[in-house]
């Protein structure tokens, strides 16, 4: 029996994307150049024949370059697709109008890639069997009073997690692994650790499809989910019944969850690239659509897409159309998903013009920045892109935190036991006001860290000295080979215990100077488990037990997730180590000591001339009504060295740190405290150890 047809209007330009009303539906998509569009509404996600075709009437459903149409009584949960033709693009390949091919809306709320094949989406002709559909979503929800979470940028600490990844492994024991529901039951852990945010890798849907052939013959997938293809729409592969096109409603769930417990979120979003690919790759929405815009192209021969991402096309970022595009999405996702904050990959490459140029004032970017429904929105850039533009230090605008790849590469060679680093040292761990304070910014503009998801995990980092990921399919060739790393004189596993102890305790150097640092510190999620991924560096296609976190860890490592608790704690009850402003070396008002002093193996010595130096002290001055003051030492030497402590009247230094001893005499409590006895302490190898002062 034939299903009955809705009747239509002429419908709406505004807004993009499908809109529910009391009547029926507004449809509206973008083409400039179109002359032929339809509308094809599913019965389910799986549907394969539409159950209505709607053709669309230029002088009706036409409105400038929108194409518009309102369907009367159309329910809310309709599936739908595009299909779209135009004028022949000749040589123009990589846009091509194909009349026979299934494109999903770009504003798309929910989409399923249940029937997906990327391989048929890049050959001409029609893919109506395998194509993905987006659905009409609900936007009702009951945020019960939840509002995006103030948490200042100096008490921040990021923890940076894979939705997937951090509950698809067995010993999570959650209802639903790798879903924004399995994540929402690991909250009481993140409370736990003491974390202010979770920056999640991608979770705007992504094909999973993307990687390369000899990749995919092994069975792997886009894991780390950096191939966006719609940008409004949750990943459907993180929720639970994503067929019912429940997104929205889980996603948001996550959302208020972490909110209750006092945890912000912020989004790793993927705008300088797309999974279409290059000229040979896959038309799934804005390539069929026919707009040249949402590209970068090549002047003289539009089949070449320029590539700045290294993933086969860049998106035009600059242009009017693509900027508001972008700068709607984010402003969706703030006010209608009530996310905190974003971080965005390779960010530089949304720096460049519609020429390549890189601009000095970024139209987008200061969009981004200057957008009121933002205005309260943490910003993070990776800054840099793969075409070799590096701007940490330098990146466009003032509201802007970076990754700060100096701080990671300075740590990372400090701690093996490279020699002559104490002066960038001492700079990065104040902050990088090298990078930072002659822009007028603040520390607050670097993003410290020393792993993240790109790179070895923390403990892999005192495992490895090469990478090793011939699993990738790719010939050990992907991935970075300059990782900074020290395997402790075993590449990879061992059982020697001095090694074995030597891994750990510059595992918990790595957290202690870390989160002794101005500026914000992330965390990657599995670190303070000493997760492994046995030398892989480059993950992106890994979705196992290589990757997952092993639950059972917490157990075997729980020393080391004690260290990182009691650090965290360590630095929240500090304000002196979360300053908004730069370190002066001024006298703190009302005190008789400078905000902060340096020292070497004497006091007032430092080594700052010694090209030999891997010894670093100083001492921090708290800065509110009874704070005690830190006195830091870092001795990345070979050698034990008896350092003198500053000589303080009325009170008395305890040791609150020391990364050589075993648990729980690491790190200790202020309640468990005990002053030393002499002004000489002797500070083992490879060795962090911080004193706190308390009142005779």
């Amino acid at each position: 029996m034939k299903k009955k047809e809705y009747n239509i209007k002429a419908g709406s330009p505004y807004p993009s994307g499908s809109k529910p009303s009391g009547s029926g539906i507004n449809f509206s998509i973008f083409s400039r150049r179109a002359t032929y569009v339809e509308l094809l509404l599913f019965d389910s996600a799986e549907s394969v024949e539409p159950f209505q075709i709607i053709p669309l009437q230029e002088d009706v459903n036409r409105t400038f370059f929108s194409w518009h149409v309102f369907v009367v009584n159309l329910p809310v949960g309709t599936w739908y697709n595009w299909r779209m033709d135009g004028p022949d693009q000749g040589h123009d390949y990589a846009f091509r109008f194909e009349k026979d091919k299934h494109l999903i809306d770009p504003w798309a709320r929910a989409v399923s890639d249940k029937r997906w094949s990327r391989a048929e989406a890049s050959l001409p002709g029609d893919n109506s069997r395998s194509a993905m559909r987006c659905v009409v979503v609900d936007d009702s929800y009951d945020w019960e009073g939840d509002t995006p979470l103030a948490i200042r940028s100096e008490k921040s600490i990021v923890y940076e997690l894979h939705v997937g990844g951090f509950t698809r492994h067995a010993s999570s024991k959650v209802a639903h692994p790798g879903t924004f529901s399995g994540l929402i039951e690991k909250i009481p852990y993140l409370q736990q650790l003491g974390i202010t945010h979770v920056e999640l890798l991608p979770v705007m849907a992504f094909d999973e499809q993307d990687v390369p052939l000899n990749t995919a013959d092994l069975g792997l997938k886009n894991y780390w989910g950096y191939s966006t293809h719609s940008f409004f729409s949750p990943h459907p592969g993180y929720c639970v019944t994503p067929e019912q096109g429940t997104h929205v409603k889980e996603f948001r769930d996550l959302v208020k969850a972490l909110h209750k417990a006092g945890i912000a979120i912020i989004m790793d979003v993927v705008f300088n690239h797309t999974s279409e690919a290059g000229a040979s790759g896959p038309v799934i929405n804005f390539r069929g659509i026919g707009g040249k815009s949402f590209y970068h192209l090549d002047k003289y021969d539009k089949r070449i897409m320029r590539d700045y991402t290294g993933c086969g096309n860049t998106v035009n970022a600059n242009h009017p159309l693509v900027a508001r595009f972008i700068i709607s999405c984010l402003e969706y996702w703030v006010r209608e998903m009530h996310v905190d904050g974003f971080r965005f990959d390779l960010a530089s490459a949304l720096a460049r013009g519609e020429g390549g140029e890189v601009l000095q004032d970024p139209p987008v970017l200061w969009g981004i920045e200057l957008s009121e429904q933002l205005t309260k929105t943490k910003l993070i850039a990776e800054a840099w892109d793969a075409a070799g533009l590096y701007q940490v230090g330098s990146f466009p605008g003032y509201r802007w935190a970076e990754w700060n790849g100096r701080y990671r590469d300075i740590v990372r060679r400090f701690i093996r036991g490279d020699k002559g680093l104490i002066n960038e040292l001492a700079t990065r761990i104040c902050g990088s006001s090298d990078l930072y304070e002659y822009q007028s910014r603040l520390p607050i503009s670097s993003i410290n860290f020393v792993t993240c998801h790109d790179g070895f995990t923390l403990y892999d980092l005192f495992s490895y000295n090469q990478k090793h990921n011939f699993a990738n399919g790719e010939n050990n060739q992907d991935g970075c080979s300059n990782n900074l790393s020290f395997n402790c004189g075993v590449e990879g596993e061992t059982q020697n215990p001095d090694i074995l102890q030597l891994r750990r305790k510059q595992a918990k150097n790595v957290f202690a100077i870390l989160l002794l640092s101005q500026g914000v510190p992330m965390l990657l999620a599995g670190d303070e488990l000493l997760n492994t991924q046995y030398g892989n560096n480059n993950g992106y296609c890994q979705d196992n037990e290589l990757t997952w976190i092993d639950w059972d860890m917490a157990n075997e490592n729980a020393d080391i997730l004690r260290f990182v608790q009691q650090m965290i704690a360590l630095r929240k009850r500090h304000p002196a180590i979360m300053r908004r402003r730069f370190l002066t070396g001024k006298l703190v008002e009302g005190k008789n000591i400078t905000d902060i002093s340096w020292h070497g193996i004497e006091v007032n010595a430092p080594l700052w001339n010694d090209p030999d130096a891997r010894i670093l002290a100083y001492t921090l001055a708290g800065v509110e009504d009874g704070e005690p003051d830190l006195h830091i030492v870092m001795n990345m030497s070979d050698e034990k060295a008896n350092v003198e402590l500053p000589v303080i009247t009325a009170r008395k230094w305890c040791i609150a740190l020391d990364t050589a001893q075993a648990s729980p005499l690491d790190i200790i409590p202020p309640v468990d405290q005990k002053p030393v006895s002499h002004h000489v302490y002797p500070v083992n190898s490879k060795t962090v150890v911080v004193f706190e002062n308390i009142s005779a």
